[in-house]
């Protein structure tokens, strides 16, 4: 017996290295950071199909080379890492923005104006002009009026957002489609701004946007799926392999799906108060494949910082009589919850002032006591304004934190002014967050921010705020490393829609998505990251962008 033990691994070994084995069709040389804690780094990979099927090093993996093999080699000073997942975006809606009116950097009134004006004279009379992402603190935080605009746009109703998305800005034209006047009545869980003779300026906050919104004329199906291939392009020049699409579900996914059209992983998800249609389709059709999955389910607390409408405890600094409110009343957003996770759906909760997060902190423990220990993973979207007391409650709970690093170097500018410097300790609170072991994964928000992963990675690592501000780091003891962040996009990321199995890291088995990035970010500069470029991307094995 003990020499048959002895003889039994050379024997395997013979078989293993005389067994026939169909070659790779595509080798790939170069730096490779894995995610793969058990092999961090590689210097090849061998693809077959959409498939990882070898990666170590480069001995080893040219035995899988045959004569059909496509061979690339990569230059030393170049990185190669998983595909980028923006676990927060609004998909189709950015798609549409591509082509909109830009506003995100109008930096007075005046450009703001102009801006408008300007893409006005390009429509034709009735259009409708969307999208834009303003931001007001640009120009000192005043708010937008429809007197600026309804000069430049007399035959196009406009009903542009704020970047952050909760709040939007109608000219009277839209107002006028709406049936919108000043004796209208105030709207539970949002805000219409009115000046002091009590007339509607135009900007609706939150609920109150749903005023205009319902009557805001639907896209074709042919701007739908334009919108969702220009979308696709812009992610994919990115860096970004799969997205997570929120309160997002949209037929031009199915169209793009059914035709081989993707080029974008997509989980796609839907308002929680619709779960009941969502448990029906999941179970008539299951939850999708590699390339367009559902189960997860999206709501709001509350609002945003910039709008001055997310939940706190205490007054905003700058506004002593106001704290925010819930969009959502606590009570149905327990009994959806329940409901949803009850039926082994995935719930993925926006919530952003302190209140807000510690409420839904509370709605997910009675939950999970009341329905019993299960694998949900939980989802805080945002999470940028924590009680430090709260910090360690997500790990306990298992709490998913799934934030958006742009936002800190963006709102840095200014949220001190709104919340005070001692609630801005835990603002974007990166390195509280991983210390104390809760799962933090990262993602873009897009079209609220872009949708730019190195520019993400840059904002952890730094914490340098937009304004050129704050050369180490807005509050510094937040910042994380380089590897963490890569994590927060990718491994990390899978394991937030449960997928940390198929992709993720690059490991034997799992699909061949890649990123080719022209500089080694472990080994530059951090400030220098956000100058890298990524170079090609590849999902399931094939190219979807090279840099040209």
């Amino acid at each position: 017996m003990k020499k048959f033990l002895t003889l039994l691994p050379f024997t395997l070994l013979v078989f293993s290295c005389s067994e026939k084995r169909r070659p790779a069709d595509q080798i790939i040389v170069g730096k490779i950071w894995t995610a793969n804690p058990q092999q961090p780094w590689a210097q090849a990979m061998a693809i077959q199909g959409d498939t990882l099927v070898a990666i170590g090093n480069e001995m080893e993996v040219m035995k899988w080379k045959g004569d059909k093999t496509d061979f690339t080699r990569f230059d030393s000073v170049e990185l190669i890492v998983p595909g980028f997942i923006d676990t927060h975006t609004h998909f189709v809606e950015a798609g549409f923005t591509l082509s909109s009116v830009q506003l995100r950097d109008a930096k007075t009134k005046e450009e703001f104006i102009q801006r408008i004006s300007d893409f006005a004279k390009t429509l034709k009379p009735g259009i409708w002009i969307t999208g834009g992402n303003w931001d007001h603190e640009n120009w000192d935080g005043e708010l937008p009026d429809r007197s600026w605009i309804d000069a430049v746009t007399p035959n196009n109703p406009v009903w542009i957002n704020r970047l952050d998305g909760h709040m939007s800005l109608a000219n009277s034209a839209a107002l006028k489609a709406a049936d919108i006047t000043d004796k209208v009545k105030d709207i539970v869980g949002g805000t219409i701004v009115r000046d002091k003779r009590g007339r509607v300026t135009g900007v609706l906050k939150d609920n109150a946007k749903d005023l205009v919104d319902k009557i805001v004329p639907a896209p074709s199906v042919e701007a739908e799926d334009q919108a969702l291939q220009a979308a696709m392009n812009y992610l994919a020049g990115h860096g970004v392999t799969s997205a997570h699409s929120m309160y997002g579900y949209n037929s031009a996914f199915e169209r793009a799906h059914e035709t081989g059209k993707m080029t974008t992983r997509v989980y796609a998800g839907i308002p929680l108060d619709q779960w009941k249609e969502l448990k029906k389709k999941v179970d008539a059709e299951g939850r999708g494949d590699n390339w367009l999955k559902i189960g997860c389910l999206k709501a709001f607390v509350d609002g945003a910082l910039g709008s001055h409408t997310a939940a706190f405890f205490k007054p905003f600094s700058d506004s002593p009589n106001d704290s925010g409110f819930f969009i959502t009343p606590e009570d149905k957003l327990y009994h959806e919850i329940k409901s949803a996770d009850s039926a082994g759906l995935q719930l993925m909760i926006h919530a952003i002032g302190d209140k807000a997060i510690n409420t839904l902190l509370n709605i997910f423990e009675k939950v999970e006591k009341e329905n019993g220990p299960k694998d949900r993973r939980f989802r805080i979207e945002h999470l940028q304004h924590i009680q430090p007391s709260d910090i360690p409650r997500l790990a306990q709970l298992n709490v998913i934190a799934s934030m958006q690093p742009y936002h800190a170097i963006d709102d840095g500018r200014w949220a001190e002014k709104v919340i005070g410097h001692e609630r801005s300790k835990t603002t974007y609170a990166f390195r509280s967050l991983i210390d104390a072991k809760v799962k933090v994964v990262f993602g873009s928000d897009w079209p609220v921010a872009p949708a730019t992963p190195l520019e993400g990675i840059y904002a952890a690592v730094t914490r340098r705020t937009l304004d050129g501000k704050n050369r180490n780091g807005w509050f510094p003891e937040q910042k994380i490393s380089v590897e963490q962040a890569l994590r927060a996009y990718t491994i990390d990321a899978a394991y937030s829609s449960f997928d940390e199995k198929i992709k993720g890291s690059l490991e034997k088995g799992k699909l061949a998505d890649f990123v080719v990035l022209n500089r080694n970010i472990f080994a530059i500069a951090p400030e220098k990251i956000r100058e890298v470029s990524v170079l090609t991307t590849v999902v399931g094995g094939k190219v979807v962008f090279e840099k040209k």
